[in-house]
């Protein structure tokens, strides 16, 4: 059964790694994944890593070796076990010509973190002088390690100075991490109720960030957010309890600890270490010294010297409430011993330390001298590069004013043509006004002759007793009406060169309406030439061949007076092109169509109609009704 399980919890990153092809794949994998001991504990992922490095070793495959102990050396360091993670970097270190620039970078990193862990701050800043030598940073930071030596006011003087301009004002995971490191060197300062105010920023700015729904994070930017908002938290709860508000002080140091295990499950962190006795110490001024006891025997493992000495503190606290004096006096006296042990050793290394820092922040001093210089130098050339643009303008302004003389005397010559243009102009202008207001007459007036000639018609109509004749006249009288109807468009419109045939259609139809008095109310018409315009000689044929198919449909197609007749007319015209078509739903042509082609009237009209506009007409037979249609250009 528990082999089982463990097969299931298996089933997870640890298994993905495991899977992954050639060293290269699984050290890119291993530095990328989020919380990767989630699953699987960090002595899971050292057995397989060891096993991985044996096999490099026995293939002699140098660069998979180095690869394999960098994650070797990064698990130690997760573990907490600082000294043989940094033993084993500082083998690969030897080797660093060798390590591409980001097996470098993440092999330099993980010196720079033991270092500091180790106190060993000489060595870290070796360790950062050769990141600044190699390209990886601008310059070699200081004030966290000014703050690990007590000078935390130092600390933040610098970091401010260094970090505060390269943040931006929406960068809130930046400006949480901002804040709450200067929350940090103020509560190192002893002044809580500040560093308090500092605390609460970081963790409104990384809330914002958390919820922040409009940009898309990475699983590994939610995991390290979240660990810094465990991390703020637990330095709002350490404000709380150096301001003896214990109670305040409990519920942020215990969502602290939950959150910074949850997402950096499987390592080592201190900050869980120090919440943990800054509970305890609270539990213990509130009077809970069973709680407090408990949060004591945990399984704690401080690796700080700093936080040994406060747990036997605690601890001796605890028993001296419970009265028992034994053990008050054993813990008091651990740390008599572990103070004289390091009391001379620690005053020694600072003194070196601070020596070290001091030459690091002479060092920063010539190179910012430096770059001062190397600016001023910039700006004395720059000012000089300005000095000769300006005598370049000066020149130019000069040919620019003599280059202006001539250009108004060119203008007041030139006032004189322009006189002449506009008179020009004006008289050509006049001339396309009368030229208009002439073409709108003649319209007009062959308009109103072709209504003439439909009235001569008609008086003949009256006159004619031959149902033959007169309906022979009553087309005639029709197809004059189409052509009429284009002159008055035209006179009407704006534009003399074409017709809006959507309009002109429209009116068509309801001249044959007013002709064909009978099923015209009863057919629905769907008109579709919306935006197509055609000019007089193309208008005049498709007016006369529209007249005579919707005539034809009016007096054929609907001889029972259907309600659900239709009528769809399309013309459209892109570029050189065009195309017609006319359907109607009635009873169709009749079976001998194509006899009586070559004798009606009606058909041999729109056939050299068409002919005109250069195509030939189709005419199909549907199931339903008849379709007209062609292609013009």
């Amino acid at each position: 059964m528990l082999q089982a399980q463990s097969i299931t919890k298996e089933d997870s990153t640890l298994r993905t790694f495991k899977i992954k092809e050639g060293a290269s794949d699984k050290f890119t994998f291993f530095f990328e994944v989020p919380n990767r001991y989630n699953e699987n504990s960090a002595y899971d992922w050292l057995d397989a890593v060891q096993l991985d490095l044996v096999e490099a070793q026995e293939d002699n495959d140098s660069i998979s070796i180095r690869k394999f102990k960098i994650m070797q050396s990064q698990i130690y360091h997760d573990l907490g076990d600082y000294d043989k993670s940094v033993a084993i970097a500082n083998e690969l270190y030897k080797q660093k010509s060798s390590l591409d620039l980001n097996t470098k970078r993440i092999l330099l990193d993980l010196m720079d973190y033991n270092y500091a862990r180790l106190h060993m701050y000489d060595k870290q800043l070796e360790i950062r002088k050769e990141k600044k030598a190699i390209g990886l940073s601008k310059n070699v930071a200081t004030y966290d390690i000014y703050a690990n030596l007590g000078l935390p006011r130092k600390a933040m003087q610098d970091y401010i100075m260094e970090v505060m301009k390269t943040i931006s004002e929406d960068d809130h995971y930046s400006l949480a991490k901002y804040n709450n490191n200067i929350g940090n060197y103020l509560r190192l300062d002893n002044s809580s109720s500040v560093a308090l105010s500092k605390f609460k920023e970081a963790k409104g700015h990384i809330d914002i960030f958390l919820n922040d729904i409009t940009n898309t994070r990475t699983e590994k930017e939610i995991v390290e957010a979240n660990y810094l908002k465990g991390i703020i938290e637990g330095n709002i709860g350490r404000c709380y309890a150096q301001l003896r508000q214990y109670k305040e002080a409990i519920p942020w140091l215990e969502g602290s600890i939950i959150t910074i295990k949850e997402f950096n499950k499987g390592k080592f962190s201190s900050d869980v270490v120090e919440n943990t006795l800054e509970l305890a110490e609270c539990h213990l001024q509130l009077g809970n010294y069973e709680k407090a006891r408990n949060y004591l025997k945990a399984d704690l493992e401080p690796r700080k010297i700093e936080n040994l000495l406060k747990k036997n503190r605690a601890l001796a606290a605890y028993y001296d409430k419970i009265q028992d004096y034994k053990n008050v006096s054993f813990y008091l006296k651990k740390n008599v011993r572990i103070n004289d042990s390091i009391n001379v050793y620690e005053s020694a290394l600072r003194t070196q330390q601070l020596a070290a820092l001091t030459s690091q922040d002479l060092e920063n001093s010539r190179n910012q001298m430096q770059e001062q210089k190397l600016a001023l130098e910039k700006s004395r050339l720059d000012l000089q590069a300005k000095e000769e643009r300006i005598n370049l303008v000066f020149i130019s302004l000069i040919f620019t004013l003599l280059g202006f003389a001539g250009l108004v005397y060119a203008y007041l010559r030139s006032i004189k043509t322009q006189r002449l243009i506009a008179e020009q102009k004006y008289i050509i202008e006049a001339s396309l006004v009368e030229k208009d207001s002439l073409l709108k007459e003649i319209h007009h007036r062959v308009k109103n002759n072709l209504q003439m000639v439909s009235s001569l018609l008609s008086l003949q109509t009256k006159n004619t007793r031959s149902k033959a004749a007169i309906e022979a006249l009553e087309e005639g009288k029709s197809r004059v009406k189409a052509m009429a109807l284009i002159h008055q468009k035209l006179y009407q419109n704006d534009d003399l060169s074409v017709i809006e045939m959507q309009g002109y259609i429209e009116s068509l139809i309801n001249s044959i309406q007013s002709v064909y008095k009978k099923g015209g109310h009863n057919i629905n018409i769907t008109i579709d030439a919306e935006g197509t315009e055609l000019d007089i000689d193309r208008a005049i044929p498709f007016g006369l061949i529209l007249n005579e198919l919707v005539s034809n449909s009016f007096k054929y197609a609907f001889p029972t007076d259907d309600e659900n007749g239709k009528i769809y007319i399309h013309l459209r015209k892109n570029g050189d092109q065009g195309y017609f078509e006319y359907t109607d739903n009635g009873i169709g042509l009749p079976e001998d169509t194509e006899e009586r082609t070559s004798s009606s009237m009606g058909i041999r009209l729109m056939n050299r109609l068409v002919n005109q506009l250069q195509s030939t007409l189709n005419i199909d037979k549907t199931a339903d009704g008849v379709r007209f249609w062609f292609k013009f250009k």
